[in-house]
């Protein structure tokens, strides 16, 4: 059951802060792309996501983009575009891709957090991977009638996330 549960909830990513990820000795944090950093389909980011990123390097935290999409370019265009690393077709909730990032930017387990809006993606494959996990509430279900009926499928495990508190 704790494999479903995240560690922390926020409303969104811009609740999170570079400090208070410092503060719990993160230094990495995997992202999820679409629906928790930007709509499906937005093709570049923003202003306001670019500023938020700043923000978590400034406290010594890297965003690092950890994507599903099984189209090859759409994580490389965005992350290229917001200048962080990334993984695509990453196979969430298999923790390769998680060990991989790790690896890749040299930090630990304890070092790490993911954030996302699915629980049997996202915090499912973070818990198994061993890292911390927050879990933010999706930007936009409109569109598509099958985030409709997963996101209710999650609705009892989101009821029990973040019983660790908020960041």
């Amino acid at each position: 059951m704790t494999l479903f549960r995240a560690c922390y909830t926020c409303h969104d990513i811009y609740e999170i802060t570079g400090e208070a990820l410092a503060r719990r000795g993160i230094k990495l944090l995997l992202a999820d792309l679409d629906n928790t950093l930007v709509p499906y389909g937005a093709p570049l980011p923003h202003e306001e996501l670019k500023a938020w990123r700043d923000g978590l390097s400034a406290h010594g935290v890297t965003l690092f983009v950890l994507s599903n999409n099984r189209h090859e370019s759409r994580p490389r265009i965005f992350s290229e575009a917001l200048g962080v690393p990334y993984i695509g077709h990453a196979g969430k909730p298999k923790t390769p891709s998680f060990l991989q990032a790790m690896d890749q930017m040299g930090v630990t387990k304890e070092q790490t957090a993911i954030v996302g809006d699915q629980i049997f993606t996202d915090i499912l494959g973070g818990s198994r991977a061993g890292v911390s996990t927050i879990l933010v509430e999706p930007i936009r279900l409109a569109g598509n009638p099958g985030r409709y009926l997963r996101y209710a499928a999650e609705w009892p495990f989101r009821l029990l996330s973040g019983k660790g508190g908020r960041l």
